[in-house]
């Protein structure tokens, strides 16, 4: 089960929402459908793991929700090289958790950890409380997809559909069939002669129908039109919602993660940096907009600025604190400033400073 790549493990969802999504695939009613899914869909997965700065203090951290995927204390070593090390994660239950990252940070490895198909050096992984490696009970409830596809050279969507259906005891077959209009592509053509689109959509189509606990994503979207991207963030976030899936997804695309992730965690050279609840995150730094009178300084004494720019008299500043003790400060200023605004602050701005804090920010920016 683990030399196939093009779904490695499994996922799940309810009848009437392909109806739904089917339906609206010949409009682009299918933003109404990713939309209105992102407000709602991770509801029940708002409760908040602990913070941790590091992958110690992470592996120490006490998760205020119930936690699907707890990565404890992992080291991996590659020809004498940590692409893990001492690594600690935690994805509470039903939650969508954002996993980011520079180049060569472990993403992938950790990844492949989860999903059982790497033996860890030191440490463990565990899903639901029980290790992952060889452990077949686990491994029927993940589905992962990896950057990298593969398919055996004369394999078909339907071909792929009846092995897994023998691997994966909850492989929904009804639902493989109600599928069909929403993924329109040749069940019976080769998916090695598919578009690298293409046969990213033939991947998750069977991952949904696997119907897992647990989906682990490498770049899930890359490659697809956004109409494709809003009608499968739409399937997954509804599974989220409805059945309480864990969804880890790795992705470089910062904007796109803004939108689904509920919990972020950034990793740098094999360890977990920073771990939490997006929103607490957006709470704990500040962005704003300020119009200074002419040749006129800003200075907020108490509060760290990791980032400034200037144009004229109108100036942006990212302030490390809560927006309502930086507002106060900057009110309280003599003179105040002509006008102040908190603009809301992007995942992809909290990522380049955050590292930027590490020493980082040159290589991002």
């Amino acid at each position: 089960m683990e030399d196939n790549k093009i779904v490695e493990n499994a996922a799940a969802t309810d009848e009437t929402v392909y109806a739904d999504i089917a339906a609206s695939m010949e409009t682009t009613a299918n933003a109404d459908v990713a939309a209105s899914t992102e407000a709602t869909a991770n509801a029940d997965a708002a409760a908040s793991t602990e913070t941790a700065a590091n992958a110690d203090a992470a592996a120490n951290a006490v998760a205020t929700a119930t936690v699907m995927i707890d990565v404890r204390a992992l080291t991996k070593r590659f020809d004498g090289y940590a692409a893990l090390d001492n690594m600690a994660l935690h994805v509470p239950k039903g939650s969508v958790y954002g996993l980011v990252g520079p180049n060569g940070a472990g993403k992938t490895t950790l990844i492949r950890h989860i999903a059982g198909v790497y033996s860890p050096d030191s440490g463990e992984t565990l899903i639901d409380g029980e290790p992952v490696w060889e452990n077949p009970y686990i491994k029927e409830r993940i589905i992962h997809i990896p950057d990298d596809l593969s398919f055996a050279p004369y394999a078909t969507i339907s071909d792929l559909a009846a092995y897994y259906r023998n691997i994966y005891p909850r492989f929904d077959t009804e639902r493989f069939e109600r599928l069909k209009p929403v993924f329109p592509l040749d069940c019976e053509k080769r998916v090695s002669r598919f578009s690298k689109g293409m046969q990213k959509q033939a991947a998750l189509w069977i991952a949904l129908c696997c119907t897992p606990d647990v989906m682990l994503l490498d770049e899930p979207v890359d490659g697809l039109d956004p109409i494709a991207r809003r009608v499968i963030w739409g399937l997954i976030l509804r599974d989220v919602a409805e059945r309480r899936t864990t969804v880890l997804i790795s992705s470089h695309n910062l904007r796109e993660l803004d939108g689904i992730s509920d919990h972020i965690g950034i990793m740098m050279n094999g360890r977990l940096v920073l771990e939490r609840a997006l929103a607490d995150l957006q709470g704990e730094t500040t962005k704003l907009q300020v119009l200074l009178k002419q040749n006129a300084d800003f200075m907020l004494p108490g509060f760290s600025v990791l980032h400034e720019s200037r144009n004229g008299s109108l100036a942006e500043y990212i302030v490390k604190g809560g927006v309502d003790s930086v507002l106060a400060a900057v009110n309280a200023l003599d003179p105040p400033p002509l006008f102040v605004e908190a603009l809301p602050l992007t995942l992809e701005e909290i990522f380049i400073y955050e590292l930027g804090g590490m020493g980082y920010a040159a290589d991002i920016i």
